[in-house]
């Protein structure tokens, strides 16, 4: 069974830094295409970085601030946030895809519940 359970949210004042970690069951993240999405309360969900089999993609309003990161050996899909803004409070939330994607999109079918950020301005 796919599993997907996230971790590391919590609370945090602007210009800090958090780990969000997703451990991944019964996939090889080695060829999977993964990623972050985020969803605010009253907003649509948003994707904010992309982790293909070769090459990544992220939000403009992240570029620079965020870093999405596998650990296939230990199953685990990360997302290191730095520089947070209140803007970046929401819900996090990580996803798996297809296999062998260098670009574009992943198909992503497989989600986990989400770990919730909270940036204290």
């Amino acid at each position: 069974e796919v599993q997907l359970v996230e971790s590391g949210g919590g609370s945090v004042p602007a210009g800090g830094s958090l780990r969000l970690s997703c451990a991944v069951s019964s996939l090889d993240l080695n060829t999977r295409c993964m990623g972050w999405f985020r969803q605010a309360p009253g907003k649509e969900r948003e994707d904010v970085a992309t982790l293909y089999w070769t090459g990544t993609l992220y939000r403009e309003s992240v570029k620079g601030r965020f870093t999405i990161s596998r650990d296939a050996a230990n199953h685990t899909l990360y997302l290191q946030m730095n520089s947070v803004k209140p803007e970046d409070t929401a819900m996090y939330i990580c996803a798996a895809g297809e296999r062998y994607r260098t670009g574009g999109d992943c198909g992503f079918s497989y989600w986990g519940q989400g770990t919730q950020v909270t940036v204290s301005s």
